[in-house]
């Protein structure tokens, strides 16, 4: 298995690392973050995802907005290509939501289910009221539909529904798939389009993967993708596998038999969730699943202890 160590964006851009680590024998990839930035919704509130009750998410851009993608295909072209690099890995290259995935979150207090998480994520700017129309539902009514439908969750503690159909239990089946669809279609959009700004920008058999989750409706840095549509765009996946053998199956097992590079990602510093202690025993069974390469994050914030047992899983898996 192909194992790599990323630097964040910032670490390479405008300046010649890539190229010096390329001279010393290290293929480089690049690392471009898409749509998720704090910054752009602070200086351009507008460019927000709005959700149901009017607030904005400052760290996440509408991607549905025409200005936001074209800005968004830009920044993947132009981050993507530095000199030097092999390929690129494209992060957030869809929707981005309510959950910030943030250290100063404080959205615990209240147990939401990935279907209400999903009804939170729902945007409501100008440009997506228009995009459920056209999908058949009202905004108007599908907005205070959403409320209503979350008011449980505020006033009993939680709302544990999950899946498609937790979706549709939420939302009703029509308004279901219509967001579902105009979430779709944009989405595969955006990335077809960020692809191929790439490709344009770059010499022949530049690998481009996605960050990406094989569950459609998800949003953040891994954004939800069907998986025929993102293997047929792009050159495969990189996707979140720390955790249990199940979140493993769950996320490699769509993209089983179907091609492309699949790359298991594993968080290696103890602090934020990873198991380094345990990366021999869980990257040889994302192997078993399909994972052909492995990915590090974040070596960079590691520390010793963290480090001494991610070098000896890798020398142990050769």
């Amino acid at each position: 298995m192909k194992a790599g160590v990323f630097l964040y964006p910032w670490d390479v851009v405008g300046d010649p690392d890539a190229e010096a680590l390329a001279a010393a024998g290290l293929e480089v990839h690049s690392w471009v973050v898409l749509a998720h930035s704090s910054r752009l919704g602070a200086e351009h509130p507008d460019t927000s995802v709005v959700n149901a009750y009017g607030d904005r998410y400052p760290w996440a851009p509408c991607i549905a907005r025409p200005a936001v993608r074209d800005y968004l295909v830009d920044l993947a072209a132009e981050a993507a290509a530095r000199p030097g690099a092999h390929g690129t890995e494209l992060e957030s290259c869809g929707w981005y939501g309510f959950a910030h995935l943030h250290a100063h979150d404080k959205v615990a207090g209240v147990g939401l289910g990935d279907a209400a998480q999903y009804l939170m994520s729902l945007c409501f700017c100008a440009v997506c009221r228009e995009g459920y129309g056209e999908e058949g539902v009202d905004p108007e009514a599908l907005s205070a539909f959403v409320r209503r439908a979350l008011e449980p969750a505020w006033s009993g503690g939680g709302s544990p529904e999950s899946g498609r159909d937790g979706i549709a239990k939420l939302l009703g089946p029509e308004q279901a798939d219509a967001t579902l669809a105009w979430r779709g279609r944009v989405a595969n959009t955006v990335q077809q389009a960020a692809v191929a700004a790439v490709r344009a920008a770059t010499p022949p058999g530049f690998q481009v993967l996605l960050h990406a989750d094989p569950v459609p409706y998800r949003t953040g840095a891994n954004v939800g993708v069907e998986p025929d549509h993102v293997l047929a765009v792009a050159d495969g996946v990189v996707l979140p596998c720390t955790g249990s053998d199940a979140v493993r199956e769950a996320v490699l097992g769509p993209f089983a038999g179907r091609g492309g590079v699949r790359a298991a990602n594993f968080g290696v510093v103890t602090g934020m969730g990873g198991s380094p202690r345990t990366l021999e025993r869980d990257a040889a069974h994302a192997a078993s699943l399909g994972a052909d390469q492995l990915r590090l994050y974040h070596a960079g914030l590691a520390s010793g202890p963290d480090l001494e047992a991610v070098a000896a899983a890798l020398s142990r898996l050769g």
